[in-house]
């Protein structure tokens, strides 16, 4: 049986706060005995109930009874509490009382751990978690860093990935592979040439205008546009010169200085590129095919930083391939003085019609001796001609374009005045190949200076219109030096593959540069390979389809496209 708790009535108090001061015989006898009370007023501040956030520095420790902030809460000191109770206080070290005053704020550690001022408070052991996980986020963001850092220190090849070069020609599955070729292997190839003897002079020169050697940033000029001049890219077999001195046995070997040229500077390249090569009884022929990406100018092409991979993206390499063959072209002819006057040779240009305005060009037809039995003729070209202390000199004529100087690094316009071998430098890096193929066809022409043009677009986002910047004139010889080109291994590179190609037997091959590796390959090709391949030109506008007009029935249409699906049955049948 559960005895039952009774409790004393608890008195009510009209007057005021606690117990009354009187209380009738019936209360008196069922209150408890030696309650404590302490008295307070409405003006004072109770402090808290339970504190739950306090972190005590050392919580074993009793309150000490002379604290002020807990005196309100002592009883020790009322007559009323026996001093038995008072002594029997040691025993209650379990029980804390609550402490008014605000925790004490530490010198040192993280501010937000005692700020009771943030925005955002939130619980200690939440702080914590954050900050692991941030110091989790940077030493992802750090590994990241560190990794591409590493991978800009590692070469061309390596650098990008092999996705974003394709082959130039694309390799057939009945091409027969007969030889690989390391880049690694023609750096230590040497061969010296003795001076090349001129056989024949073609085309016509105009001088070059030497006002625009004072171009700077500051006074930059317009590059026009020649849309009337013909600019002729001849591979070797289809040259009628080439082709008569073949009947007259002049040389065994027959190129042109731009796939010459490609050849020396093989090492430098990056991008793919590929030769035709025929061997024709005792002769070997080099040429190109149409559309070959060697009528192109590569841009950016040994820089660390790739581009875009999208082909109609006008910072794309084959988009900025296309503008700098253009801009190369209108600054080799707005450079000149216009007026009539000009250099004429031997013969005229071999691949002119009659009445046909063409570019300012001449054609040296040369011959190196490159054996006892064994001669090599290569047409090389110049674009323009100077005369300086009454002797005639042969120039070249080449323009650099700028187009954004977030993948270049180098702003021109601010560059070129003050810091001008800081600009060239930056070019050497991002175009090391196509500067070695312009100081190797100067050489090849034996021109007696090149002219390097700094041309750039208006507007970054403006693949149009451009301005050039300046033209600054560089000896053929010196430039090759600076740019450290070793004429001796560029001949050592040609008659390497001259003296490989002369073994094979008759028939048609294309030496091919790897798009992924530093390596060229050499594959034997059926003789009717690449014979149909064209590039497509747009028709006259009279000769192009007209869409048909449609009646108001629409029964022209109608019948204009059954006519269309009568053919394709027919074709089909």
């Amino acid at each position: 049986m559960v005895g039952s708790f009774e409790f004393g009535a608890v008195p009510f108090n009209p007057d005021g706060w606690g117990p009354p001061e009187t209380t009738t015989g019936s209360t008196t006898t069922t209150l408890p005995l030696h309650v404590p009370f302490a008295p307070f007023s409405r003006s004072e501040k109770l402090g808290r109930i339970a504190d739950w956030t306090r972190n005590f520095n050392n919580p074993g420790a009793r309150p000490s009874s002379k604290n002020s902030a807990d005196s309100v809460f002592d009883f020790t000191a009322d007559d009323s509490f026996p001093a038995a109770v008072a002594e029997a206080g040691d025993d209650d070290a379990s029980f804390r009382l609550v402490d008014g005053k605000p925790p004490p704020r530490p010198k040192f550690g993280p501010k937000w751990r005692f700020n009771q001022h943030h925005r955002h408070n939130q619980l200690p052991q939440r702080r914590d978690e954050e900050v692991e996980a941030r110091k989790r986020e940077q030493e992802k963001e750090r590994a990241r860093r560190d990794r591409l850092y590493l991978n800009r220190n590692q070469t061309n090849q390596t650098r990008r990935e092999a996705a974003a070069f394709k082959s130039s020609v694309d390799i057939q599955p009945e091409w027969n592979m007969l030889d690989q070729i390391p880049f690694s292997t023609f750096s230590k190839l040497s061969f010296s040439v003795p001076e090349p003897e001129d056989l024949l002079l073609c085309g016509a020169l105009e001088y070059y205008d030497r006002t625009y050697d004072r171009t700077t940033p500051k006074n930059e000029r317009r590059l026009e546009r020649f849309k009337n001049r013909n600019f002729f890219k001849v591979t070797t077999t289809d040259d009628p010169v080439i082709r008569r001195l073949a009947n007259e046995d002049k040389a065994t070997v027959f190129a042109t200085d731009t796939i010459l040229s490609t050849l020396m500077c093989a090492p430098r390249s990056v991008y793919s590129w590929d030769i035709v090569i025929q061997r024709v009884g005792n002769k070997l022929f080099f040429d190109k095919r149409d559309g070959s990406q060697l009528d192109l100018l590569s841009v950016h092409e040994t820089s660390q930083e790739p581009l875009p991979e999208a082909k109609e993206d006008i910072n794309s390499a084959y988009s900025l391939s296309v503008e700098a063959a253009y801009i190369n072209q209108n600054f080799s002819q707005q450079v000149l003085i216009r007026d009539g006057k000009k250099v004429a040779f031997d013969e005229p240009n071999p691949f002119a019609n009659e009445g046909e305005e063409v570019a300012s060009v001449a054609y040296r037809y040369r011959r190196w001796k490159l054996d006892d039995d064994m001669y090599l003729v290569s047409r090389c070209e110049v674009q323009s001609a100077a005369d300086v202390n009454n002797q005639r000199q042969f120039l070249t004529l080449n323009a650099l374009n700028e187009f954004d100087t977030k993948y270049t690094g180098v702003d021109w316009r601010q560059k070129l005045e003050t810091q001008r071998g800081a600009v060239l430098a930056t070019e050497l890096k991002n175009n090391a190949n196509k500067l070695a193929k312009w100081t190797a066809q100067a050489l090849l022409a034996s021109a007696d200076l090149m002219k390097l043009g700094y041309v750039s677009r208006v507007h970054p986002r403006d693949h149009f219109n451009h301005v050039i910047l300046a033209v600054v004139g560089y000896k053929p010889r010196e430039f090759a030096a600076q740019i450290n080109l070793n004429t001796g291994n560029m001949w050592g590179i040609v008659k390497s593959i001259v003296d490989l190609c002369m073994k094979l037997n008759e028939g048609k091959y294309v030496l091919v540069k790897d798009p992924s590796k530093p390596q060229v390959r050499i594959y034997e090709v059926p003789p009717d390979a690449f014979e149909n391949d064209y590039v497509e030109e747009p028709l006259p506008e009279e000769d192009q389809v007209q869409p048909p007009a449609e009646d108001a029935d629409g029964t022209e249409a109608v019948g204009t496209a059954n006519d269309v699906e009568d053919k394709e049955v027919d074709g089909q049948v």
